[in-house]
């Protein structure tokens, strides 16, 4: 780093200074219309999910009336059962255990699997290979609907041994990625994902997209952030909403954005985020995250972290991001900090505490801890509240250089005259006759 690149007291030059701009409050999730994302089992996952982590009762419920009413929409009598006693006759008679409907359900449940049974044992004494795919598909289809997750699995995963073709596979892989997800069983996720991307010729731009989502929840799953920030990155516009059984547009923007910034440097940051064509129709959808990953890379830090604290709250009820805001929120704060060091020679402290909001010792704390780890070069002179940056000596780097290709080029010419000398004088022929 040259000497003009470092400055003193980490003041910022005049045009450097942050463009103030509105804070879009995230205070207040409206789950209604975050709830009109999704579709089927993950929509009453994350409603019930959502009315567990809410502290006030009346928008808990509402989740919970939500929940109950996409319920019986569909089959799932085991599911209802759940959100009847969530909602412990909070919600008046309307909201209560429809006993009559379970009855119906279960009854058709009962007809529909004795069919289904009969259908695919005529099939396999047939040995139609493409009739019994497609029995095993309709049975996994019954139980997935129906809530048994792990029948369901074993059903879709049997007719793997019936496909004929690349696409078959592909939709194999799809439904088994689809059920792995509900149950949590991200190792599955990841193997699916790798045999879809085996008959890349047959996938499609919504399928590849799809896959990268997948992928990316794994990792995500995981702890690897950076792994699952390059899946998300890499997904394609074309997804849409046409994943809305297991992910949203949006989340694929904040999923993205926030594993980008707690494990991608500066330079990544901008070729893979900022100047990502297709990521931009993503983080379009959700200002705050975007706005966020410009004031970190422009290093706008308070800026950067009012959003990180707007955002936490709802980030805080996402069903699979929840387990990993304090790691990342770390993650990303410790990269600010360190950013916000490198270019100066010297940093007040009291004037980066304001910058991140936090007191000068706390602040002190973390950068003791990010220099213990040799995360930043510095030295910390407590009495004064600066930061003296260990630059390396430029010119001393310098000399040792010079001094050390000087030793190298006098080895390198005494070895080629002993060599010249040894030849002129016949050296190697002459003790080859002595012997």
């Amino acid at each position: 780093m040259d000497t003009e690149d470092l400055y003193t007291n980490g003041e910022e030059q005049p045009e450097q200074q942050p463009q103030h701009r509105p804070i879009i409050s995230s205070d207040h999730l409206d789950i209604e219309s975050y709830a009109s994302l999704y579709t089927g089992r993950t929509k009453i996952s994350r409603l019930m999910f959502i009315a567990e982590k809410l502290g006030s009762e009346s928008a808990a419920l509402d989740a919970y009336r939500m929940a109950y009413d996409e319920i019986k929409k569909g089959e799932n009598t085991q599911m209802f059962r759940e959100v009847v006693q969530k909602i412990d006759g909070r919600l008046g008679a309307s909201y209560g255990p429809d006993v009559a409907w379970m009855d119906s359900v279960d009854r058709k449940a009962e007809s529909r699997k004795e069919k289904l049974e009969n259908e695919l044992n005529a099939y396999r004494t047939n040995l139609i290979k493409e009739s019994i795919r497609m029995g095993y598909n309709d049975f996994g289809d019954f139980y997935y609907a129906h809530g048994a997750l792990g029948d369901a699995f074993k059903n879709y995963v049997r007719t793997r041994d019936y496909c004929t073709t690349a696409k078959h596979i592909i939709h194999m892989c799809l439904n088994a990625i689809l059920v792995s997800i509900e149950m949590g069983q991200f190792a599955h996720v990841t193997s699916y994902v790798s045999k879809a991307e085996q008959n890349k010729t047959d996938l499609d731009a919504i399928t590849i997209a799809k896959l990268n989502c997948a992928a990316g929840l794994a990792h995500l799953e995981a702890k690897k952030y950076k792994l699952a920030a390059r899946k998300f990155l890499d997904t394609a516009p074309e997804l849409g909403n046409n994943y809305s059984e297991v992910i949203a547009a949006q989340d694929v923007a904040t999923y993205g954005g926030l594993c980008a910034l707690a494990s991608f440097d500066r330079a990544e940051l901008k070729a893979k985020v900022i100047d990502n064509i297709n990521f931009r129709n993503f983080l379009e959808l959700v200002p705050e995250v975007r706005e966020l990953i410009h004031d970190f890379y422009s290093s706008h830090y308070a800026s950067c972290l009012d959003y990180l604290g707007n955002l936490k709250a709802n980030l805080l009820l996402d069903i699979h991001l929840h387990d990993h805001v304090e790691s990342l929120y770390t993650q990303i704060r410790n990269k600010a900090l360190i950013q916000y060091t490198h270019p100066f020679v010297s940093v007040d402290l009291n004037k980066m505490a304001d910058a991140f909001k936090t007191t000068v010792a706390g602040l002190q704390k973390e950068l003791e801890a990010l220099i213990t780890d040799n995360q930043i070069q510095a030295r910390i002179d407590s009495h004064n509240k600066i930061l003296y940056a260990r630059h390396a000596d430029q010119r001393k780097a310098t000399f040792q250089r010079v001094l050390q290709t000087g030793v190298e080029f006098d080895r390198d010419v005494r070895a080629m005259l002993l060599r010249a000398n040894l030849l002129k004088h016949e050296h190697n022929i002459k003790a080859i006759r002595k012997m």
